[in-house]
């Protein structure tokens, strides 16, 4: 997993959770204390992401901010992906629609390449 990838992923758990410890983001991240607040660092410049210290202290989220949510696994995407295919322009538009909406920027070509008026 890459720096810009273990950022992404940090800041959807942080989405999802709102608040959560370094040590648990390093071992959830399978990295260490210091590569997650070198991160979280990086992030404060982008993101409202805010540290408590002491005891029970956190790295959370603006509790007024949200993300792009994606809420549709990768497996879950390429099976609306290939169903597409099958569908008539309708139909695959809303899954398109949908897969906007819900989905990874990463599958933004299959989404768009091959799809457009009924190919």
């Amino acid at each position: 997993m890459s720096a810009n990838e273990r950022r992404a992923e940090i800041i959807k758990i942080l989405e999802g959770r709102r608040s959560e410890q370094v040590k648990n983001l390093a071992f959830q991240l399978g990295v260490s204390v210091r590569t997650i607040k070198n991160d979280i660092l990086v992030l404060t410049a982008e993101y409202p992401v805010e540290t408590v210290r002491g005891n029970g202290g956190c790295v959370r989220l603006n509790q007024n901010y949200h993300t792009y949510q994606n809420r549709l696994t990768q497996e879950q995407q390429e099976l609306l992906i290939s169903l597409m295919d099958t569908l008539d322009k309708p139909k695959a538009d809303i899954i398109r629609d949908l897969l906007r909406a819900q989905g990874s920027i990463r599958n933004k070509e299959k989404i768009e390449g091959g799809h457009e008026c009924g190919n």
